[in-house]
């Protein structure tokens, strides 16, 4: 399943802001993306279009299990990036920006054998 870019960066923007929120509606996808509310307009339209989000009559913003899959997916992408690009000893600001832009274009294979390599490193950490 391959989608734009631009749609799994909203799809992951809607999860963190669900965590943090509780609830969501497009106004705070734009406060949240720094985007013009006709921007996160048209791209909510386009989602719900494609079965990754529901907006009830109040316009609260919920994913469907579609959109949940990717946005998830994208989310530990770029935590796990983030991570180990800070223990790398990049600045918190350009990990988080450098993992935005990763996390995207890493394929599945490279991304778990990363992941393995964490948490293996984080385990000969703890024996230590």
């Amino acid at each position: 399943m391959k989608i734009q870019e631009s749609a799994e960066d909203y799809l992951e923007s809607i999860l963190v802001l669900k965590e943090q929120k509780g609830v969501v509606r497009s106004i705070d996808i734009a406060h949240y993306m720094e985007y013009s509310k006709p921007s996160v307009s048209r791209a909510m339209s386009l989602l719900r279009e494609n079965g990754y989000i529901v907006m009830d009559k109040d316009g609260f913003i919920t994913l469907t299990d579609a959109g949940m899959a990717i946005a998830s997916r994208i989310y530990e992408r770029h935590r796990m990036l983030d991570q180990w690009l800070v223990l790398l000893g990049v600045t918190p600001e350009v990990a988080a920006k450098d993992a935005c832009r990763i996390e995207h274009d890493i394929s599945e294979e490279t991304f778990q054998k990363l992941k393995d390599h964490i948490r293996s490193n984080q385990e000969a950490q703890g024996a230590q």
